[in-house]
């Protein structure tokens, strides 16, 4: 199999993972032509870190290799260590239900052989390998400018017994080319899953905003750039007056002396105490800062979410803010885009800006209030840097084809690749020029016409409480009216607060795009004559408690579509499955138990018995000792004696997934069982 494919900085070359049954290796292929080699003599180890890192230059790339002295696979012991112990922490501890955790001391042991590798620059055309430091466990490889500095991150002991490996402690270290130890960045301890942050009797005075935040390299190679909090100690009072300038704010906000700014730093090599320096300095929280291809402007992001004020500085005059954007409401209809972004010339990503560099470009999607009569589209737009002027480059098309932007070729002309797709057309790719003229430049096809062409529908359909909903209808290709067919519903609830928390889920609907036919897909079933449903399933209640309306919202929702359905002459009552997976066969076994409506139903990867998740479950906070109710009322295992209609499960015997370990399954089927209850 073929995983992790990279491009190299300079678009030449694409390097990829070879996995076969024995080993990973690095192959190389050339653009154009797609000739490919293996560039790795020792094998790859890919077992924490997947990612290849090419070096600015395309001459090299970064990776982890199987250690040369590795040794023997640990043996397992012939008699136990001990016994298993497990203890429990003070506190709070409310860890989810992970399916695979290491359980005896020769497990970690694995872990540690398994994970241990050694970091090795290879040179792409001579093959030659020149390993970098020791072996470690590597979980992350970032590589600096010319690969004379490296970023990696490495899982530490102890191990856990009740948490994954993605909880152990790391550390983030720099390393130079010949593996020196430069600088510790950052570390991050074992979570257990306590709580974390200081109890409110902590007297420690440690400031975690003296840490620093966002660590990566600088794109023009100066060094690696980092967001830091002044420190306490360097504070000082600071009055400025407000001015405009245009499109232009002073940064004047009154600061006392207890109000300490925030800073852009740069760590130059060689990366000891005296060469750190402060590139920019806010009077507000920094959350992200992006840069020009020569790190001249800076692009910096204050606040989150709706509220959000996104600005340029040009350090030639960094006292002056340039806004691009300023979001000061949730107002979905209205974003006004993300800044457009770009390889810059050592591979790093950088803020596109136009040839002149007087203009940036944001990207988004329009959406309407109404999808179901306009459709989204994408959109580019122009911003000024200096006035602010926006300009629309680029508008998608929506009317019967749905477009989406891939990538811009050529921001100044403009030129474009988008994807193209309509409820007939399967997608493909396109060069829209300047002057709206499209190149197909992909010719894919339609494996499945026999699928795609069925007939589809999308009703309303309103509840006896009044909420309303949406449900789609697939039907065979041949399909003619009044015809009543055996139906499949397939189906996964979801929690809301209101009819408008539901309404605002359906924001994203593209009417216009192709009918996606996946490997669970029930689409298979018009072939065999089936109207194949998917109802919404919305589950509504007060935030926080919505699940305590689950077994009402559950009969009422799917009630209110088969009587719809009924009435449109589609279905055959008497004869309607029901089936979903993970969190949709959880609600399948729940229909089957707590409604009379189904003759049959399948229900894949579940859980059945909410007691075996007391911590808490999909959007349900409350663990099971707080909402023991709702808990035993949503298991259908408790009610399986009630069961009407013949079940068939299936479940992956090594499912990964948190909440739904098979003992669901085979503890279900063993009640049915003995309850004279038709299921397999």
């Amino acid at each position: 199999t073929v995983s992790g494919p990279v491009w190299s900085p300079d678009g030449r070359r694409i390097a990829y993972f070879a996995n076969t049954d024995d080993a990973t290796h690095i192959h190389v292929a050339e653009v154009p032509g797609g000739q490919s080699r293996q560039i790795t003599r020792t094998p790859v180890l890919a077992t924490l870190n997947t990612r290849i890192e090419w070096t600015s230059d395309g001459a090299g790339i970064v990776t982890v290799l199987v250690p040369d002295d590795r040794g023997a696979v640990p043996a397992a012991p012939a008699v136990p260590s001990g016994p298993q112990v497990r203890l429990t922490t003070e506190g709070d501890n409310r860890l989810r239900t992970y399916a695979s955790l290491l359980e005896w001391p020769h497990e970690k042991a694995l872990l540690e052989y398994y994970a241990t590798g050694q970091l090795a620059l290879i040179d792409v055309d001579s093959r030659s390998v020149r390993t970098i430091g020791a072996p470690a466990m590597i979980r992350r490889v970032d590589v600096g400018p010319r690969g004379e500095y490296v970023r990696i991150t490495t899982v530490q002991k102890p191990f856990s017994y009740i948490v994954p490996v993605n909880n152990f402690a790391t550390k983030e270290e720099l390393w130079s080319a010949d593996g020196r130890v430069i600088a510790e960045l950052s570390s991050r301890p074992l979570n257990n899953g306590i709580r974390s942050g200081r109890d409110d009797d902590d007297d420690d005075d440690q400031d975690d905003d003296a840490d620093m935040r966002n660590i990566e390299w600088r794109p023009d190679g100066a060094g690696l750039s980092y967001l830091q909090q002044e420190p306490a100690a360097d504070s000082a009072d600071a009055d400025s007056t407000d001015a405009d300038s245009r499109n232009t704010e002073r940064d004047g906000d009154e600061r006392g002396s207890s109000q300490r700014s925030d800073r852009v730093m740069l760590w130059a090599p060689p990366f000891n105490e005296t060469s750190r320096s402060v590139v920019y300095e806010s009077s507000s929280r920094i959350s992200s800062v992006r840069y020009s291809a020569d790190a001249s402007v800076l692009f910096i992001t204050e606040g989150s979410g709706s509220s959000q004020h996104q600005y340029a500085v040009f350090l030639s005059d960094p006292e002056t803010k340039y806004t691009i954007v300023r979001r000061g409401s949730d107002d979905f209809y209205d974003n006004p885009g993300s800044l457009m972004t770009m390889p810059g010339p050592l591979g790093y990503e950088v803020v596109r800006m136009s040839a002149d560099e007087r203009s940036v470009y944001l990207s988004g999607m329009k959406y309407y209030e109404n999808p179901e009569e306009q459709a989204p589209h994408p959109f580019i737009d122009r911003v000024e840097i200096a006035t602010g002027t926006t300009a629309r480059i680029y508008e998608g098309e929506n009317e019967a084809t749905s477009e989406r932007l891939v990538a811009l070729i050529d921001a100044d002309a403009p030129r474009v690749i988008v994807t193209r797709e309509s409820p007939t057309q399967v997608p493909d790719a396109y060069v829209r020029e300047a002057n709206g003229e499209l190149r197909r430049i992909t010719n894919n096809r339609d494996y499945n016409p026999a699928v795609t062409n069925a007939q589809r529908r999308r009703y309303t359909v309103a509840r006896a409480d009044g909420l309303s909903f949406k449900v789609d209808v697939t039907l065979p290709a041949d399909y003619r009216a009044g015809t009543r067919l055996p139906a499949m519903f397939w189906f996964y609830p979801r929690e809301y607060t209101d009819q408008e928390d539901y309404d605002e889920s359906l924001r994203r609907y593209d009417r216009n795009e192709f009918p996606s036919v996946g490997v669970r897909s029930m689409d298979y079933l018009t072939m065999l004559g089936y109207a194949v449903v998917e109802p919404d399933a919305p589950i509504v209640g007060e935030s926080g408690r919505m699940n305590d309306n689950y077994v009402h919202d559950l009969r009422n929702n799917l009630a209110a579509v088969i009587d719809h359905l009924d009435e449109e002459g589609i279905i055959d009552r008497s004869r309607l499955a029901v089936g979903g997976h993970s969190y949709g066969a959880f609600s399948t076994v729940n229909a089957m138990v707590h409604t009379p409506f189904f003759r049959a139903g399948i229900a894949g990867d579940g859980n059945y018995n909410r007691t075996l998740t007391p911590l808490g479950f999909q959007s349900e906070r409350r663990d099971l000792y707080s909402g023991r109710e709702t808990y035993l009322s949503m298991s259908p295992y408790l009610y399986a004696n009630n069961l009407t209609g013949a079940l068939l499960m299936y479940h992956g015997m090594d499912d990964q997934n948190v909440g739904t370990h098979p003992i669901n399954s085979e503890r279900l089927f063993h009640a049915l069982n003995g309850l004279g209850k038709t299921a397999s």
